[in-house]
């Protein structure tokens, strides 16, 4: 008899359902409880429009006030409204699961809720039980120095395989930068790489310290640009020895080396640091601790390039106080900067804040062709059977949910250069 194959991936679409079981039979009882959700959503919709097919028979034409995103949603059960109502984002998710709302394209619905939520509120917060419950598992998953790599083994230990079917040939994953939407992922991540190491000011012979290398698509550029001595540090086993690898293989093995290492572990000093997209695995709790160790590392006057991801200022205590559908399934322990606050922490190390630069649409376009390459490989038949439908299906709302997030402009992404002034 031969032997099933493990079915990767079953942690992430198993990780939310403590947060809110799938099928509540009480939930049908009470549903008529929350039918004034429907009249919420409308009174919150100051942009954007939503026409919604309920399960009654009626359609509604929610929010078309002013321009902004437009969007079709089928409810074919109201329990939807009652998994909304009480688990935010990750009822929402359960409820898209079982069949109980879908839509001709949820990336326009997601952009229509992140576009208005500052006046939406808490509508898609968890609350009750379930918040509490929420903000409980998140706190089992804080990023300590062993929760780190836990959490970090999560998501990007699935397979350098998996990854390499959707991601740019450099395995590059975070926010490309487009001149033109047209041009290819792969001249836009070289950009966004290019653009990194612009604001090191890199000269032969400087010690560059990546922090989250991630498959060593960043390290391979800078180590092009000049005759540095790289160090990259990562908390995944896969992404450290596929980097290894490739670094040996491009011929840097003398001059780079990957760690399997976290940053908080780090004693030495360099001339500049870089860190793209991985503050945001740090936690609210530890960035006073990432920004003390930039400044502790970095030499006096030397500079660091960091791309994060950041949450409108308006919304993040809302964010931040329950658990969404992200957290749940994707990035355990992973929360998106407030940028103001993150600024000020840097500030009060000694960090010199310059040359913000914003680019969210980037990412929204980023995201989109993730999903186009990611459709392509399962549609082709080249995703790892072990990988299942319920997997699929959420890798493709995940992709999905962020995509609208930064079409909504609720959330945007950035590079920054901090130099260290003493």
């Amino acid at each position: 008899m031969n032997a099933q194959p493990p079915r990767r991936g079953r942690h992430l679409v198993t990780a939310g359902g403590a947060i809110l079981p799938g099928r509540n039979p009480f939930a049908r009882l009470i549903a008529w409880r929350f039918h004034g959700v429907v009249d919420r959503i409308d009174a919150g919709l100051v942009t954007g429009s939503l026409e919604a097919h309920l399960p009654d028979g009626t359609t509604r034409v929610l929010g078309a006030r002013a321009a902004g995103p437009s969007c079709i949603v089928y409810l074919r059960d109201w329990r939807a409204l009652v998994r909304l109502g009480l688990g935010g984002s990750v009822g929402w998710y359960r409820a898209w699961t079982l069949g109980e709302w879908d839509s001709p394209d949820p990336v326009p619905l997601f952009a229509l809720f992140m576009a208005n939520a500052r006046t939406l509120g808490g509508t898609a917060r968890a609350r009750g039980v379930n918040r509490w419950l929420g903000k409980t598992i998140q706190f089992l998953r804080k990023n300590s120095l062993s929760g780190a790599r836990r959490n970090i083994a999560f998501h990007y230990d699935l397979g350098n395989d998996f990854y390499r079917l959707w991601l740019d040939d450099n395995l590059h994953y975070s926010s490309a930068l487009f001149s033109d939407p047209s041009e290819t992922l792969e001249v836009a991540q070289q950009r966004k790489a290019e653009a990194v190491i612009k604001r090191l000011a890199l000269k032969d012979g400087d010690r560059l310290l990546e922090i989250g290398c991630g498959w060593g698509g960043l390290a391979q550029v800078a180590l092009e640009h000049a005759s540095i001595n790289y160090e990259g540090l990562t908390l995944s086993v896969e992404q450290q020895a596929f980097a290894a690898e490739r670094l040996a293989r491009a011929g840097f093995a003398e001059r780079a080396r990957v760690e399997l290492t976290d940053y908080r572990d780090v004693a030495g000093t360099y001339d500049a640091i870089a860190s793209v997209e991985m503050v945001e695995a740090v936690g609210q709790q530890y960035w006073p601790d990432y920004l003390a160790a930039i400044h502790r590392m970095l030499k006096p006057g030397g500079r660091a390039a960091l791309q994060y991801i950041c949450i409108d200022d308006a919304i993040f205590d809302r964010y931040a106080d329950s658990i969404d559908f992200i957290q749940a399934y994707i990035f355990p322990g992973g929360l998106l900067l407030s940028e103001s606050r993150f600024r000020a922490i840097a500030e009060a190390q000694g960090l010199i804040w310059q040359d913000q630069h914003n680019f969210g649409q980037h990412y929204a376009e980023t995201l989109k062709q993730w999903r186009e390459r990611f459709d392509a490989a399962v549609e082709a038949g080249r995703l790892p059977a072990s990988f299942d439908a319920e997997f699929v299906r959420l890798w493709r709302y995940y992709l999905m949910y962020c995509e609208g997030g930064f079409r909504g402009g609720g959330i945007d992404v950035a590079q920054v250069t901090l130099t260290r002034a003493d």
